[in-house]
C-alpha cells in the first residue's frame, strides 16, 4: 500500500480488508477519496452491510450521505435526526452546483 496514493490506499483497506458481520467507525473517509471512489466505497459499504456490517460514519460528504436508509444525525448544540435533503452539505453542493456562476461571482467578488 506505500507504492499508492492516500485515497487508493484507503479503497484499497476497505475492498480488500473489511469484512462482514463487523462494526465499522470511520472519520471522514472523503477526505482521501475523490467523488468517484467515494462510490466505489458506497458499493462496498452496501456489499459489507448486506453481510452483516454496520457503520458509524462522520462525514461532510453528501455523497456518502446519501446511503439508503442511513440515519443522519447532526451535531450542533445536540443530536437532532435529520433528512438527506435537510443537511447543509447537501444543500450547499447543490446549490453551487445549480447556480456555479452565481456562487462564484458571489465567493471572487
Amino acid at each position: 500500500m506505500h507504492q499508492q496514493s492516500h485515497g487508493e490506499s484507503f479503497l484499497a483497506l476497505i475492498l480488500n480488508k473489511f469484512r462482514g458481520n463487523s462494526i465499522y467507525i470511520l472519520d471522514e473517509p472523503e477526505a482521501a477519496l475523490s467523488p468517484t471512489r467515494q462510490m466505489t466505497m458506497l458499493a462496498r459499504l452496501h456489499e459489507l452491510v448486506r453481510e452483516g456490517s454496520q457503520f458509524i460514519i462522520a462525514t461532510h460528504s453528501p455523497i456518502i450521505m446519501a446511503y439508503p436508509d442511513a440515519i443522519i444525525y447532526e451535531i450542533n448544540d445536540g443530536f437532532r435526526i435529520v433528512r438527506y435533503e435537510e443537511t447543509e452539505h447537501y444543500q450547499v453542493t447543490k446549490s453551487f452546483l445549480n447556480n456555479r456562476q452565481k456562487m462564484l461571482e458571489i465567493l471572487t467578488k
